[in-house]
């Protein structure tokens, strides 16, 4: 095997391990910040946290892409597994688009200010300082083994930053000055960048071609 080979595959390693972390973490958010969102009223916590679910989803398609070439799979194979991963990312981002605006409606028509809860700031606050590493990891392996999807990836990651921000700036309008509309603004807010993304995915789901072998995986 030659140098090149094992550096690749020691590569597909590593983008597997910072791709498994991300779905683990984003499992974590989902869990925290939904619960904490229902229990307090605040659509922006729903709506960032149904977002974390497209995140966990493209995390865990990637995995099953990059576990194809790890184990050899012809190029048609891989090429099969990112169309089928890309399909599935834009499905759930629409998904999404739906669930946040369905939230802030649903807070619009309601009027009431959301409640205040730590674990639903705490886990904001978390993913300020661990986001920034998963979009590091996953843009440094994409670029090293010449991987679209996982620089895609990657960028999907540093759009949730802006999106906590977002959420939290919103949060601290409702709680501090009284300003029950601003969280729902938050939560709509990230609908532009969560539909955006979702068309980015289901135009590149569309441009794959498994018949065409010599195209990039």
């Amino acid at each position: 095997m030659t140098e090149k080979q094992n550096d690749r595959e020691a590569n597909l390693r590593r983008g597997i391990r910072v791709e498994i972390a991300s779905v683990v973490y984003n499992i974590l958010e989902v869990i925290v910040s939904v619960t904490a969102g229902f229990l307090t009223g605040s659509a922006a916590l729903v709506s960032w946290g149904l977002d974390s679910t497209v995140e966990a989803t493209s995390a865990g398609t990637l995995i099953w892409r990059l576990r194809a070439e790890e184990k050899g799979a012809d190029r048609r194979t891989v090429l099969k597994r990112k169309k089928v991963a890309l399909s599935v990312v834009a499905a759930a981002f629409w998904i999404v688009v739906a669930a946040i605006l369905y939230e802030a409606v649903s807070a619009f028509v309601s009027q009431e200010a959301p409640g205040f809860n730590w674990w639903g700031i705490s886990i904001l606050f978390v993913s300020l300082v661990v986001n920034p590493f998963l979009a590091w990891g996953k843009h440094r392996y994409g670029k090293r083994l010449d991987a679209p999807a996982l620089k895609y990836d990657a960028k999907d990651t540093l759009i949730c930053q802006y999106q906590t921000v977002v959420v939290l700036i919103g949060i601290g309008l409702t709680q501090w000055l009284g300003w029950w509309w601003a969280d729902p603004v938050a939560a709509l807010l990230i609908v532009p960048y969560v539909a955006w993304e979702g068309y980015e995915a289901t135009q590149d789901a569309r441009s794959v071609d498994p018949n065409d072998t010599e195209a990039a995986a």
